[in-house]
């Protein structure tokens, strides 16, 4: 029996599949045009109340009332209730231009400007953090997870060898990508994890892993083989980096750094240079991941090598602030009220008995 004839053009999945992408692309585009939009009437609103205060003197009773008349005006219209209004004059006493909400403040939504208002105090630092969440594409609860744990400070940090070894745009931009510590408090380890613990807990946490490291890295295995005449040989974790076009080896360490580690990672590295590198891979990055480093011997163990090399701390639990130690009692002061508190116990046992 002879084949029927496509009822359509051989070419109408590769139309479809255009016209699909078209249409997605001009839905986002729309969802960021009425955001902006609506973040720069924020923004305006924002302002006029600050000109008003500043000017008129208006309190809190005229922004109580404003609220209360805007939910009436417009009840199908989130948004005006009083605490946004005075996000709103937050929002326009932190960005006096109203260029900026063009360029960056509406590239993202109003909740992120929110949490920025509250969280982030210096303007540097705020602007850094808007361009990550246009770049990354961001949700709210994971910009607020980068700035709970610092990220601002902990990126671009990590001690590396990039300078030397590496051409100049992509050791600039591996720098950029590497932190000097990685929040890992995910992360359920006892105190004296064995690195085969810590390398099973990132398995079992990859997604929140990948996270951390920031995007672009791909991950390639664990415990990968690499076979030098006859001796096996094995990688605790290797990624690929889409940004930099590099594999990514990842060493963990459950101590300090020592300076046999960097011999260790920059052997994987010219390994996983010979035998997976393509030509249009650039070189392989080594990252030694440890408890703690200091830093004379981190550079003294990393100058001369040939191959990229970083050196990374992690952390798994949060630390204490400063002003939260101060206040605790010591090891000697607990000790005492436990042996206080004995005593007391005892005393009752023995009234007690005697009853």
């Amino acid at each position: 029996m002879p084949k029927q004839a496509s009822l359509f053009p051989d070419n109408y999945d590769d139309f479809f599949r255009n016209l699909k992408e078209r249409i997605r692309s001009t839905q986002v585009k729309a969802a960021l045009a009425v955001n902006q939009e609506l973040v720069l009437l924020y923004w305006q609103i924002g302002r006029e109340i600050l000109q008003r205060q500043q000017e008129e003197g208006w309190g809190a009773k005229v922004i109580e009332r404003l609220a209360r008349d805007l939910r009436l005006e417009f009840p199908d219209m989130t948004g005006f209730s009083r605490t946004n209004l005075l996000y709103m004059r937050a929002f326009a006493e932190a960005y006096s231009d109203e260029q900026f909400v063009h360029q960056l403040g509406g590239q993202i939504p109003w909740k992120h400007n929110c949490v920025l208002i509250d969280k982030v105090k210096v303007p540097e630092q705020r602007l850094w953090y808007i361009q990550k969440t246009i770049e990354n594409g961001w949700s709210r609860n994971v910009l607020v997870h980068q700035i709970d744990t610092d990220l601002y400070s902990r990126q671009g940090g990590a001690l590396t060898n990039f300078q030397t070894v590496l051409p100049a745009p992509q050791s600039d931009l591996a720098q950029s990508l590497l932190k000097s510590e990685y929040n890992l408090e995910f992360l359920d380890l006892r105190e004296k994890a064995l690195e085969r613990d810590l390398e099973r807990a990132l398995l079992d946490h990859m997604q929140k892993f990948l996270l951390e490291l920031g995007v672009g890295f791909a991950f390639v295995g664990s415990q990968y083989r690499l076979a030098v005449e006859g001796d096996e040989f094995f990688v605790d974790l290797l990624f690929y980096h889409l940004a930099l076009s590099c594999f990514v080896v990842i060493e963990l360490k459950t101590t300090d750094f020592k300076p046999e580690y960097s011999g260790q990672i920059n052997f994987y590295v010219n390994v996983i240079d010979d035998k997976l590198r393509r030509p249009t891979d650039n070189p392989t990055i080594g990252i030694v991941l440890c408890r703690s480093k200091k830093k004379a011997v981190v550079e003294y163990a990393l100058r001369g090598m040939s191959q990229p090399i970083s050196v990374s701390t992690y952390r798994t639990t949060a630390a204490l602030p400063e002003e939260f130690k101060a206040k605790l009692p010591s090891i000697e002061d607990l000790q005492h009220e436990i042996e206080a508190v004995a005593a007391v116990v005892e005393g009752f046992d023995r009234d007690a008995g005697s009853e």
